[in-house]
């Protein structure tokens, strides 16, 4: 949920510039949301001063949030060709998404955002199209790092730019604001090349179908699966919307020229199975992605079989595991062979280890570090290494925490709201508005509801009605639930003198409360319950 604000000038009149604005998923914990969104509340309340917001790629965790958001801040948004395109075709998949106005830049230009000057430097990542972004002011130059590494032979685009970093570093770096994601491993990360070699090698030995999930941005690695199945003299087959998507805008950017046409899906039947690759979405476990369907054998035209391969050319993301182990168990059941990343050689992550951060380090050599984008262990891992290079300014921050760089010693000054809004079906608000907390009661222990009718002398005209949702149908006796839940209820308002029982709302509360703890003696758990009180 990467939602990061640069301000500059004095506190009554500063002017800010967001960077990314990025969604995370939801799991279990927040049944039934769709998107978790960075709090905004902020800068909302100081949008005459935003200037602009600035997009460094287009992973989800980056700019997911933007459709969504934008609204909120309607500001000019910054982006490379690639990200402004997946924007475009992710609005028209979204009715109701509002236009945004996008200002195109590439890697190497130059461009003013309200009192900074932004320079877009060229990085590698798994992605394609992803920048650093050297943020200029009177006060100094903030070099944000955006989601990198250092990759002499990435799959598509040009080598991070080493020699603009280094002249950026002998002009003066402020800051460094740089990714934490990898400051745990030491070494450098594998090249994409390797990857795509082992992957060829795999798919060449290979004796049925091979199908590869991978995530749906990382267009290199798309092109590389296919370069490799033709050079294997297979058939390529997209599955899951989101791979198309990509793959769409892509080819319009010319990013997979030379690639033969993928099959359809029609067609793909008539493929032998030693003749055909799939690349398929669902590295995540995800539920209605194509992967997970081919692994309950639901899709009415692709399938796999005994003998056919799955390769995990991804990293899972925490939360995930147990979907995504789901998955594999469902496939190696039914005989397909599961290939992952501590297997062989299929996946590299798109983010710098500590030999690559030292390199950072050493071509800009900053005044100040601020590990950004990890965990706390990543990022306290990655403020020692920048001690242990000389760096005398190690500023290790939180979210909410506003860190004035400029002038003198990095300082903590002041801490703003943060937090999380949720995304709930065409709704988006905090989790007391989106109702969270009930839900998470409801799956617990599930929900009553129980409909008590009193005569004209408030007296029980029938036996209260009881509806049990979630809750066990029998105690450990055998009795019904249901039964007990009754005549609990009715219990309770026998219980009141009849001439207080016009008081509607003490008889309800009554029932209420009598429901509940008969759930808990019998069942050992306190379901959610409403009363209705009426009278005939």
């Amino acid at each position: 949920m990467n939602f990061g604000l640069y301000g500059y000038g004095p506190p009554d009149n500063r002017e800010w510039i967001a960077i990314d604005c990025g969604v995370s998923f939801a799991g279990p914990e927040f049944p039934g949301i769709d998107l978790v969104m960075p709090d905004i509340s902020f800068i909302e309340q100081r949008l005459k001063n935003l200037k602009g917001l600035i997009i460094t790629h287009a992973h989800e965790d980056h700019y997911g949030a933007v459709l969504t958001l934008w609204p909120k801040l309607k500001v000019p948004v910054y982006a490379t060709p690639f990200t402004a395109a997946l924007l475009q075709a992710k609005r028209e998949g979204e009715p109701g998404a509002p236009k945004v106005p996008v200002e195109i830049f590439r890697a190497g230009d130059r461009f003013q955002v309200g009192p900074f000057s932004i320079e877009a430097v060229n990085v590698t990542h798994s992605i394609p199209e992803p920048v650093a972004l050297a943020i200029r002011t009177p006060a100094g130059t903030v070099l944000h790092t955006g989601d990198w590494k250092i990759d002499p032979t990435p799959a598509l685009g040009q080598p991070t730019d080493e020699a603009r970093l280094r002249q950026i570093g002998d002009e003066g770096v402020l800051a460094l604001v740089c990714d934490s994601t990898n400051a745990m491993r030491e070494g450098e990360s594998p090249s994409e090349l390797a990857v795509s070699q082992s992957l060829a090698q795999i798919i060449r030995e290979a004796k049925g179908r091979v199908a590869i999930t991978t995530f749906s941005s990382n267009v290199g690695r798309i092109r590389s699966i296919a370069q490799a199945a033709a050079e294997a003299d297979r058939q390529v087959l997209l599955m899951g919307r989101s791979m198309k998507r990509v793959a769409d805008v892509a080819d319009e950017l010319g990013y997979l020229e030379g690639i033969a046409p993928f099959v359809s899906e029609q067609d793909f039947g008539y493929i032998p199975r030693d003749k055909a690759v799939i690349v398929l979405t669902g590295s995540q476990g995800e539920a209605r992605a194509a992967l997970a369907k081919l692994s309950r054998d639901e899709h009415p035209t692709v399938a796999l079989s005994q003998g056919d391969t799955v390769i995990f050319s991804s990293r899972s993301i925490p939360g995930n595991e147990k979907a995504i182990l789901d998955i594999k168990n469902a496939l190696i059941e039914r005989g397909v062979r599961v290939i992952e990343d501590h297997d062989q050689l299929v996946h590299v992550s798109g983010h710098p280890r500590r030999n690559e951060l030292r390199q950072m380090y050493e071509w800009t050599h900053p005044a100040i570090a601020v590990p950004a984008h990890g965990e706390a262990a990543h990022l306290m891992a990655h403020a020692q290494l920048a001690r242990e290079l000389g760096v005398k300014d190690v500023a290790v921050i939180r979210n909410g925490k506003m860190l004035r760089l400029s002038p003198g010693p990095s300082t903590v000054i002041d801490e703003v709201p943060f937090g999380r809004i949720y995304k709930d079906g065409h709704l988006v608000g905090t989790a007391d508005e989106m109702g969270i907390g009930e839900r998470r009661r409801l799956s617990f222990a599930g929900h009553v509801s129980v409909l008590v009718e009193l005569d004209e002398k408030f007296e029980l005209d029938i036996d209260p009605e009881v509806v049990a949702m979630g809750l066990p149908e029998k105690d450990e006796d055998g009795e019904e639930i249901g039964e007990l839940l009754m005549e609990a209820a009715a219990g309770a308002v026998e219980s009141i003198p009849r001439g207080r029982r016009k008081d509607l709302e003490l008889v309800r509360e009554a029932v209420r409360r009598a429901v509940r703890g008969e759930a808990q003696d019998v069942w050992g758990k306190k379901p959610a319950v409403t009363v209705f009180v009426t009278r005939c």
